[in-house]
């Protein structure tokens, strides 16, 4: 679990550091890869987390 929580971390923290690079240099990739790699990660974060809602019962 703690392994998840680390690469959802750093994942955002890519996503960041991309759009970062977008606002500094004005490239259209890095805006596309920072949303490329945030849309999926919060759809893994939703999924694991919904797999944890789902363990504990409702």
């Amino acid at each position: 679990m703690l392994v998840f929580r680390w690469a959802i971390i750093l994942l955002l923290l890519v996503a960041g550091v991309s759009f970062a690079f977008y606002a500094g240099t004005g490239q259209p990739r890095y805006r596309r890869f920072g949303w490329i790699v945030l849309k999926w990660t919060l759809l893994a974060a939703l999924g694991f987390f919904a797999v944890l809602i789902a363990e504990r019962g409702f």
